[in-house]
C-alpha cells in the first residue's frame, strides 16, 4: 500500500513538472528561449528550446514508466465478496430470458392482430 501511495504522488509531481515545461515552450519556437534574447547568454536560444524539448520527453518518459509500474502496485482486495463487480452480481442475479412471461396487455395485442 506505501509503495502505491509513493508511485501515486511522483506521477503527481511528474504532470505538474510535465505542464509546466509544456506551457513555459511557445508554438512558435519562442518561449522561454525569447526572453532571453541578449548575445552574451551562458545557454543560448537553441540550447534552451533543445532543453525544454528533452525535458518534455524525459517527463512523459517517466509518466509512462510510472503508470506501468502502478498496475502492478494497486492494492489488491481479497475475498471472493470483494472480488466480484457489481455487475457480475448483477448478471447472476438477472432473470433469464426464457423465464420471462409477457405480460397480459401485450398477449392481448398479439391475439387481436391476424
Amino acid at each position: 500500500m506505501g509503495s502505491y501511495i509513493l508511485i501515486s504522488i511522483l506521477i503527481l509531481i511528474t504532470c505538474l513538472l510535465l505542464i509546466l515545461v509544456v506551457l513555459v515552450q511557445n508554438s512558435k519556437g519562442g518561449g522561454l528561449a525569447s526572453n532571453f534574447s541578449s548575445s552574451n547568454q551562458i545557454m543560448g536560444v537553441r540550447r534552451t528550446t533543445d532543453f525544454l524539448e528533452k525535458a518534455t520527453w524525459t517527463l512523459a518518459t517517466i509518466l509512462l514508466v510510472l503508470s506501468l509500474i502502478t498496475v502492478f502496485t494497486i492494492p489488491k482486495q481479497e475475498g471472493t465478496e470483494a472480488v466480484q463487480s457489481e455487475v457480475s452480481k448483477q448478471l447472476q442475479n438477472a432473470v433469464p430470458l426464457n423465464d420471462f412471461q409477457p405480460s397480459p396487455s401485450s398477449e392481448s395485442t398479439e391475439q387481436t392482430n391476424p
